[in-house]
């Protein structure tokens, strides 16, 4: 979900929510002289071109709505292609409910590289798409779907672009890159039961109650949610700040460093009961959420949130580039 809370005001308002592994060089010759020699380290590269195409590839699917023949196979794509690049692959499943009372059966999807490595890196992001336009001007138009470009489907691309560059990069980093789902299919604007923010993130919360390995812990996680429109500002999530300020700092440096100061601002933004907030709360695992936080529209997020038009044209390769290249430098620096 994307419940924003400012503090200041002391109120709350609900929002929300391809290669092959590099090979060692080897040789029945000279093999006392290369294992003196160490191996080149390719330089972390980052394709936005490729993370777009990721984010178009999910919407061709069209809605990645639980209990949907289209979300069952975007789940199976996306497992696929993490396997296809050399992740060790667990796809979770999770029943679960909603506000309504309807079961969901949602699917995490866990992508693991050097899953025997204690010392652990979580990366992770919502793959599925809203069921409600809630945040429709036109009330006729609330209860159609959400194409989910942004809010869902431009995290997963980035991942998608990572996974592929740690599988060239033949890391030895232990790294997990986790899609979470039923993020989004929490309480509407427009019902009119009761409201609860834990009817979001429901994937994260069935996650962190029955996680894929017993006892997994990570040193840190990092959440990517709406990281792919023009003009994107990034600022201090409170939620962040709180469990992880120096996780915050170093990622806002790091981006800094490579010349993305103008998205990632020294700001500090409301707090946002997202994915992270389960992860940190429910498991200790130290998480920040990189997350478009606007000044400038009515709900403190991108322009189309929760809307029909968070469609593939709002997306913006050089946003996905710069939240890309910053986590990839930062996670493998």
């Amino acid at each position: 979900m994307k419940s924003y809370i400012n503090l200041s005001l002391v109120f709350s308002v609900l929002l929300v929510s391809c290669g092959p592994a590099q090979s060692k060089n080897s040789s029945s010759e000279n093999t006392s002289q290369q294992n003196n020699i160490k191996q080149p380290v390719l330089k972390p590269e980052f394709n936005a071109d490729s993370a777009y195409y990721y984010v178009a590839k999910q919407l061709e699917f069209g809605n990645r709505i639980p209990n949907t023949a289209e979300h069952k196979q975007t789940a199976e794509w996306l497992a696929s292609e993490l396997k296809r690049h050399g992740a060790t692959v667990i796809s979770q499943d999770a029943r679960v409910t909603a506000f309504d009372g309807t079961t969901l059966n949602a699917i995490n999807i866990i992508g693991s590289y050097n899953p025997e490595k204690e010392d652990r890196i979580m990366l992770y992001a919502h793959w599925d798409s809203r069921p409600f336009a809630d945040h429709e001007p036109d009330v006729k138009n609330q209860k159609k779907p959400v194409p989910g470009a942004n809010d869902g489907a431009s995290g997963v691309g980035v991942l998608l672009e990572l996974a592929r560059q740690l599988n060239l990069q033949n890391t030895d980093k232990g790294i997990d890159i986790i899609f979470f789902d039923a993020e989004d299919y929490g309480t509407p604007e427009f019902y009119v039961g009761p409201k609860n923010d834990d009817t979001w993130a429901l994937g994260t919360q069935y996650w962190a109650k029955r996680m894929h390995k017993p006892a997994y812990r990570a040193r840190y996680g990092i959440l990517l949610d709406m990281v792919g429109a023009k003009d994107a500002t990034f600022k201090k999530e409170g939620f962040s700040r709180y469990y992880a300020q120096s996780l915050v700092n170093d990622i806002w440096s790091t981006a800094a460093s490579l010349g993305y100061g103008n998205y990632f601002v020294e700001e500090e933004g409301g707090y946002i009961t997202d994915d992270h907030y389960y992860i940190n709360k429910m498991r200790r695992i130290p998480s920040i959420d990189i997350i478009d936080l606007r000044s400038d529209t009515e709900t403190g997020f991108y322009p189309y949130w929760h809307t029909t038009h968070d469609t593939l044209d709002k997306i913006d390769k050089n946003t996905l580039n710069a939240v890309g290249e910053t986590v990839i430098t930062y996670i493998l620096k």
